[in-house]
């Protein structure tokens, strides 16, 4: 304890100012009925009068269902388009209970006769079931305002099958049905409906009872198997005086026969009567302890159940109580009343209903008594209240904290108190948000961390902390509360809950009492105790009561450098001037006296040093010693002028302010403060003050426009007088007004002078651009842009969205600017900048630069035609130039592709020296000019004329022949040096790339583990989005058909008309009998397979019907397997090859076992290779969303397919958004995104973040949220096409983040769209807004595929230039092997948890396997490759192949196009590994056989050795498997559509159904089983077939 104890010195005087927790609420328009809480997320569901409200646990509204008014009549029976007199009716919520396992709400109200409803869970808007046909027996409440329901959820097992039901205790109503106590099924089941009450019970649903005892039902709950309702009711007949009642019943009774009743009594006499709300749960340590010893309540445990019951009495004045029922006493109770009615003792002391003579004639707790067994008054279980109120008690929540009790109880007067329920209870003030406006209903209940409280009045529910600790800011305070929630914090010093002490564990950590003790220092050694040296210090504590004594060190030195501020200091802290020291110590660490005044004043600095001689400006003195307060101050001058003192800026000691007075003359001098007695202060040479006069003289420029942001210039002498704070300047002291005459700038200085400059500026127009030539400009070539302006202004830009350019020539009428050069043809905005005011040039764009082809040569005087491409992009004849050597050339035509010249009349000089020189240069260079670009394009030959003689002519070829040769010699000698040099250094980068591969992949690597570190913590937190099993199976079997989700079998609805319904079960039920002869059964299979239009489709989708109609008998179904198999395979060994058994899914024996496969794997899937498969599909997605994703070519940066691999290098930056959604609470969710991502990745991104703890299925759709950007006060929606979207040419460009400017830590908000009218008709107008934009354009998002022009030029394009663009796209193959190596560990582990041999392999292998190995014994020609082959068709290559290209067919995630690509190429490596066959690799092999070429040997070992494995294990045996399978068949059947898959089996039976006869007809077996018959007799029913019979 003494480590802390020192610092407790320094927290006893500290309260930490915790931020007040906001108090959360939601109103309704309507009075709220009932709310129900869903502990598994959260969410609150208000049940109102017309309205069910879906809140999130922050009361924040996520979506709301109109159940009311409607038309309806009291009388009326449902359907009401038979009833007369309807009219709108309020619709009251009656009942509103949680079903978690399906996800559904329970929601009964008063219309219709009281008929429920089921709600999705997660939006309430969505019915999920509600039929009002159905008749009484579905009417689960009342009609009647006044009459109460309660409900619980429980389970009755049918058949011996759990089902889902809810229990409803309900009293009576004039138009309700008689029954008091309900059992209602939530699905369809034999021949009950949904909400059906599937028990009748004579005891508790008599007529005559229910109308005699007015039932008042308050609670219902389960403990323990037992169902219990907490009831009021009267005695009967004239008295009207309630009793309370708690009823039990046995959950899983059928027939109601443990239904009893007891009486219970709070008070005396049983004063408080009438119950109004109850609460269960553990009674916590101390009260425990307190109702043990009090003898009342028997041995109470803290893990024993109580129930809190407040009860109100209806004798005079209403007065509540707060009783307590132990659980087990309750039990007891209750067994005594049947025991007595069995063994007939003191029967009549113990039975309150006795309207007949029953325990005579009747067993005790039969189905016909006909009356419930309830206790009279004298054997009720009695309890005296704890707490008493003089008011009605309407509510009660009852939770504990730190082993003490703590009751919340609501009452009629709108407020809700906290009462610490101990063997003296005591109220007390609960703090803020507990007083509302309004009646406190019986909804009253803690959040799922028991940190809040939910209360519930008429219109509104408030959420409000348990506690209010940091409102105290001392201990003694904190602990006067007795709030066992608030205790005091030593260490910290604040008064918090002890969950929220760091170190409330240690002793006198934290500190609570009843007797509210505090700590008191009663010693502390030594007395004194440096601040800057750490030392050992023995504290004494001890605690003390009603009394607490503060301690507080203090540095008396700290902030008090001179004595001054050292006798400022609080007297308290006795601080004092040492003069020996020079510095302000405690009192009693000084040897000498404090001197009673402090030395002269010094003065250091003055701010500003000059000032005008009319004054009037602040002078700040800064120094020491300036006095301890405004009054010290008796005098100042500035450079002996007198300066006022401003007593409200004065700092103690260290800085005085004062306003310098005026003079005559410039003078410079020193500034003197008197302060004190006397004392006075001067300053030195160095710091001395100036009076002189500014004198302004001009301003530049003199005019600007009215837009503003004009820089002006003033110039003149001494403007740096006085300081900015006292400088003011202004343009004359009038409105702007256009044009406006020649204004007078002012320059003021402080409050006296003024100086000015007359007529020295003027306000103008704004100028305007009318027009700008040219109107586009190439890339690299530097145009001149003229802008006819007017008027002009001093400061003019030209820039684009990334460059800019100031101006080159400018006067009142135009402006020239050089275009800038761009690095890139794309669209670039121009703007003209003319002081504030910005003007785009529209069109401006750039294009690029022209090329040249070839020139044909010209005579004297002919044209010169040069032929090329772009020419007349952005440049006219009058703005190009062309030079023949140093002469200028006519450009007389400019076409695009084609520029006509007329040549110089005279031969023209070379335009360089040396060719100058070199006389017999005949050729002349052509250059072509356009802009500031300049191209040399070829050379310009003017013929001459010569007559030369033959023997110079000879020597003139010969001599220049062999100077070729001997040059060609030596160029040859030189380029294979250069060739050699060449090779050495493209090796060398080899090496450097092949570094920068391995370091980038580590970094990948790197970077990828600690991302998926929170997948792992989700993972290990059991987060994984495991499939149930029939939704596994229903992606697996069905979802590749050709109908895809929407697939019958999926759907699961069947469109039979009810009046036939019956007959089509008994029906099918009779068909699947059928089924389950195998006589039948391989019939029926082979005769559909004898058919011609019996597909391959056909054939697929026929097992996956027969998987799921004979799942309840797997054995049946394996054994049909290995028949049908035992045949294939003789069909194969003997007439075709071996090796392709099983190689495809060609027969339905083949599907029949992938599917087999797929049902005895799933487990295995969940328990061991689901992780490192989930692990590998996380890994895969967060890689390529790393890099740029081209949504419309699908196309990504990182990925491991090649030909999913984008070609382009773009450019990207990683933005971090802080996404608020909307709707759903404060909290802002930071998700990292690119900015070249389009609106819906970003969406995706969002979504994929925030609701990361939700499986794909239950999240939003992108196309169901809108994005909101807000840069500022106002929104953007983004969207991925819109007006603004960027064209080029007939191509448009998706909208991203970069093309809406969002910059990093931007913050958006996700919000849903709701599904109004209103929205419908804006949805509809974007549509028709997107379709227009997309009318004749083509859409890309970062590469734009090549248009006919592109391809028709690249016809045209050289071989050479082909090769190079090749080359240049293959250099980014790098990026598989980086993304391959950041992904292997996770393939690797995929892999292993895919091939291990040992225990984790599933039975359903090993058995399979064996099964294959004794077949290949049986013929002579299968060896052990063709066992290898049979081995991985059947479950490598027919199962894991199928799951590692699926991930979505066993988990709930959306498997993205880009990600399917690098999933196939992992799935192809799994597949090559799988094989005998050695794989001869070249250079023109496929790059994703490349990429894992090193890995396939390693991979074909660890199969060979699986397989090796799987042969040593010791066998399965029939009885095993048979065993294993009928476990998959009893917890997995219910679930699937059993009998939608009869029924569309028997589509097939019955469209070859004469084929299957005829087939039957000839089978011995099938004759003398009368086969025909039974599938006859089917028929007949199910189609009404005309048949034999």
């Amino acid at each position: 304890m003494a480590t802390w104890l020192p610092a407790v010195l320094l927290v006893l005087q500290v309260a930490t100012a915790s931020s007040e927790e906001p108090i959360l609420e939601f109103s309704t328009d309507t009075p709220i009925n009932n709310v129900a809480q869903d502990l598994q997320t959260g969410r609150v569901y208000l049940g109102a009068v017309n309205a069910i409200y879906q809140l999130n646990s922050s009361l924040y509204l996520e979506a709301r269902a109109e159940t009311g008014p409607k038309k309806d009549a009291r009388g009326c029976t449902p359907p009401v388009s038979t009833c007369q007199d309807l009219k709108d009716t309020n619709n009251t919520n009656k009942l509103l209970l949680v079903h978690s396992d399906n996800g559904s709400l329970i929601v009964c109200g008063s219309l219709y006769r009281g008929i429920c409803s089921l709600l999705n869970l997660t939006n309430v808007k969505e019915q999920i079931y509600y039929s009002d046909s159905k008749g009484e027996r579905t009417y689960a409440a009342s009609t009647e305002e006044h009459v109460s329901v309660v409900g619980v959820m429980a389970t009755l097992e049918i058949d011996d099958k759990p089902f889902s039901v809810f229990l409803v205790g309900k009293g009576y109503g004039s138009m309700d049905s008689s029954k008091l106590i309900s059992t209602r099924i939530v699905q369809n089941y034999r021949d009950w409906v949904v909400f059906e009450s599937i028990i009748e019970a004579s005891t508790v649903q008599a007529v005559p009872f229910v109308p005699k005892y007015l039932h008042d039902f308050r609670f219902a709950f389960k403990n323990d198997n037992f169902v219990y309702f907490l009831f009021s009711r009267t005695l009967g007949g004239t008295d009207n005086k309630n009793y309370s009642f708690v009823s039990r019943l046995c959950e899983n009774d059928n027939h109601y026969y443990s239904y009893t009743e007891l009486q219970l009594s709070c008070g005396v006499k049983n004063r408080y009567n009438k119950v109004q709300a109850a609460y269960l749960t553990d009674p916590g340590k101390v009260l425990a302890q307190a109702m043990s010893e009090s003898g009342e309540y028997g041995n109470v445990r803290e893990w024993d159940k109580v129930l809190f019951v407040v009860a109100s009495s209806e004798e005079g004045t209403i007065e509540s109580a707060l009783c307590m029922y132990p659980l087990k006493n309750i039990n007891q109770k209750l067994l005594a009343i049947v025991t007595a009615c069995y063994t007939n003792n003191d029967l009549q002391n113990v039975l309150f209903y006795n309207p007949f003579n029953f325990c005579d004639a009747y067993k005790c707790g039969a189905d016909f008594l006909p009356s419930p067994l309830a206790s009279r008054q004298e054997f009720a279980l009695r309890a005296n209240p704890v707490f008493i109120r003089q008011n009605l008690l309407t509510a009660v929540a009852v939770a504990v904290e730190n082993d003490h009790t703590i009751a919340f109880l609501g009452h009629n007067a709108g407020e809700v108190i906290k009462v610490h329920l101990s063997s003296h209870p005591e109220a007390y003030n609960p703090g803020p948000g507990y007083k509302t406006s309004g009646y406190i209903n019986k909804n009253l209940f803690f959040d799922k961390t028991q940190a809040h409280l939910y209360i519930t009045t008429e219109k509104k529910i408030t959420k409000v902390p348990v506690q209010a600790c940091h409102l105290k800011s001392d201990c003694q305070s904190c602990v006067a509360q007795r709030d066992p929630y608030c205790g005091w914090c030593v260490l910290e010093g604040r008064c918090s809950r002890r969950s929220e002490c760091s170190r409330a564990e240690e002793k006198n950590g934290w500190l609570w009492s009843p007797d509210q003790q505090c700590v008191k220092i009663v010693s502390f050694h030594p007395p004194n105790l440096s601040c800057l040296k750490s030392q050992q210090v023995p504290v004494h504590l001890v605690v003390c009561l009603w009394v607490c004594v503060s301690v507080t060190l203090y540095n008396c030195s700290l902030g008090r450098e001179d004595c001054s501020l050292c006798k400022n200091a609080d007297p308290k802290y006795q601080c004092v001037w040492c003069t020996q020291t020079s510095s302000c110590v405690y009192e009693l660490l000084c040897a000498s006296r404090e001197p009673e005044e402090c030395p002269d004043p010094q003065i250091t600095d003055i701010t500003p040093r000059f000032g005008p001689l009319k004054g009037g400006i602040a002078v700040t003195i800064k120094g020491s010693n300036l006095g301890i307060q405004k009054d010290d101050i008796k005098n100042i001058t500035v450079a002996g002028v007198p300066c006022k003192h401003l007593r409200e800026q004065y700092s103690v000691s260290t800085s005085v302010v004062c306003e310098i007075g005026p003079t005559m003359i410039n003078k410079t001098g020193e500034v003197e403060i008197e302060v004190g007695r006397g004392k006075k202060g001067i300053s030195t040479k160095a710091v001395r003050f100036t009076y002189r006069n500014p004198v302004a003289q001009s301003v530049s420029p003199e005019r600007g426009p009215k837009a503003g942001g004009t820089i002006l210039t003033i110039t003149g002498m001494n403007l740096n007088t006085a300081s900015k704070h006292d400088l003011q300047i202004m343009v004359h002291n009038v409105p702007c007004q256009v044009p406006s005459d020649h204004l007078t700038v002012n320059v003021q200085y402080g409050k006296q002078t003024t100086t000015t400059i007359s007529s020295a500026f003027q306000f103008s127009s704004n100028p305007s651009v009318s027009d700008h030539q040219p109107r586009s400009s190439f890339i690299w070539s530097v145009l001149f842009v003229s802008l006819p302006t007017q008027p002009l202004h001093h400061y003019s830009h030209l820039y684009t969205d990334q460059y800019c350019f100031k101006s080159t020539f400018k006067n009142d009428t135009s402006i020239k600017f050089v275009s800038p050069a761009v690095n890139e043809s794309q669209f670039f905005r121009a703007y003209v900048q003319l002081d504030n005011l910005q003007t785009e040039l529209t069109p401006f764009e750039y294009h690029p630069d022209p090329t040249f082809d070839r020139v044909f040569h010209a005579r004297k005087r002919v044209f010169v035609v040069s032929q090329g491409r772009g020419f007349s992009k952005a440049m006219t004849a009058k703005e190009a130039q062309a030079f023949v050597g140093d002469a200028q050339c006519n450009v007389n035509t400019l076409q695009d592709d084609k520029l006509f010249l007329d040549p110089p009349s005279t031969v023209p000089s070379a335009r360089s020296k040396r060719q100058r020189r070199d006389t017999s240069s005949d050729p002349l260079d052509l250059v072509i000019k356009f802009g500031n670009g300049e191209w040399l394009v070829g050379s310009v030959r003017y013929e001459r004329k010569y007559n030369l003689p033959l023997p110079i002519i000879i020597p003139a070829v010969l001599v220049p022949m062999l100077l070729i040769i001997a040059i060609s010699l030596v160029c040859y000698r030189r380029k294979s040096q250069q060739a050699e040099r060449e090779y050495e250094k493209v090796k060398h980068q080899l090496e450097n790339l092949e570094e920068s591969v391995r370091d980038r992949c580590k970094k990948e690597f790197t970077d990828l583990m600690i991302e998926m570190e929170d997948h792992s913590n989700d993972i290990s937190e059991g987060r994984i989005p495991f499939l149930d099993y029939k939704t596994y199976t229903d992606r697996v079997f069905f979802l590749p058909s050709k109908d895809g989700a929407n697939d019958v079998m999926i759907t699961g609805k069947l469109d039979i008309p009810e009046s036939r319904r019956a007959t089509v079960t008994q029906a099918l039920n009779q068909f699947s009998n059928l089924l389950n002869s195998k006589t039948f059964l391989i019939n029926f299979i082979r005769t559909l397979e004898g058919r011609p239009d019996f597909n391959a489709r056909a054939k697929v989708y026929f097992a996956s019907l027969l998987t799921v109609a004979l799942h309840g008998k797997l054995e049946y179904y394996t054994d049909i397997m290995r028949t049908l198999l035992l045949g294939l395979m003789e069909d194969y060994v003997h007439s075709k090859n071996p090796k392709l058994l099983l190689r495809r899914s060609e027969t339905v024996v083949e599907r029949m076992l992938s599917n087999w496969m797929s049902i005895c794997l799933y487990q295995y899937l969940k328990d061991s290779a689901g992780e490192p498969l989930y692990k590998l599909f996380r890994a895969i997605k967060h890689q390529i969303e790393k890099g740029p994703v081209d949504a419309q070519v699908k196309k990504a940066k990182y990925t491991l397919n090649d030909t999913g691999l984008l070609g382009d290098d773009v450019e990207y930056v990683v933005l971090t958004l802080q996404v608020l959604v909307q709707g759903e609470g404060p909290d802002i969710t930071p998700v990292k995104v690119l900015n070249c991502d389009t609106i819906s990745q970003v969406k995706e991104k969002i979504i994929e973040q925030v609701y990361k703890n939700l499986p794909h299925s239950q999240r939003p759709k992108v196309d169901s949220v809108t994005l909101e950007w807000r840069p500022g006060s106002t929104g953007q929606i983004l969207s991925d096409l819109d007006v603004s979207s960027q064209k080029e040419g007939r191509w448009r460009r998706i909208n991203t983040l970069a093309h809406y400017n969002v910059r990093d830590n931007a913050t958006v908000v996700l919000s849903r769209v709701q599904h109004t009218q209103q929205s419908y008709e804006q949805n509809h107008e974007n549509h028709e807004e997107r379709n227009a934009l997309l009318e004749d354009d083509k859409v890309f998002h970062l590469v734009r595929p090549a248009d006919e022009l592109d391809e028709m030029k690249s016809k045209r394009g050289s071989i050479k230039d082909k090769s190079m663009t090749k080359a240049i796209t293959e250099i980014y193959l790098t990026r598989l092997l980086s993304v391959k190596g950041t992904l292997q560990q996770f393939v690797d582990d995929f892999f292993r948890s895919v091939l291990c041999s040992g225990a984790a392999v599933p039975p359903a292998v090993k058995y399979f396997f064996d099964f294959l190995d004794e077949q290949a014994l049986r013929h002579e020609n299968v060896d052990e490759e063709t066992i290898h082959i049979w081995k991985t068709n059947s479950l490598p290559l027919r199962f894991w192949v199928n799951i590692l290209k699926n991930p979505h067919f066993i988990f709930d995630v959306h498997v993205s196009e880009v990600v399917d690509a690098s999933l196939s190429v992992i799935a192809q490596t799994f597949m090559d590994a799988c094989t005998k066959t050695e794989h001869k690799l070249s250079r023109d092999s496929p790059s994703n056989k490349l990429l894992y070429a090193k890995e396939i040997s390693t991979y074909k070992r660890m199969v060979d050795e699986y397989y090796k494995g799987i042969r040593q294990m010791v066998s399965v045996s029939d009885q095993e498997m048979n065993t294993h399978l009928a476990e998959v068949s009893r917890a997995h059947t219910d679930k699937l559509n059993t009998q939608v898959a009869l029924h569309q089996l028997y589509r097939y039976a019955s469209k070859y159904y004469d084929g299957i006869i005829m087939s039957l007809d000839e089978d011995p077996a099938a004759q003398s089983k009368q086969l025909t018959l039974r599938l006859q007799q089917i028929a007949a029913a199910l189609e009404n077939k005309v048949t034999d019979l």
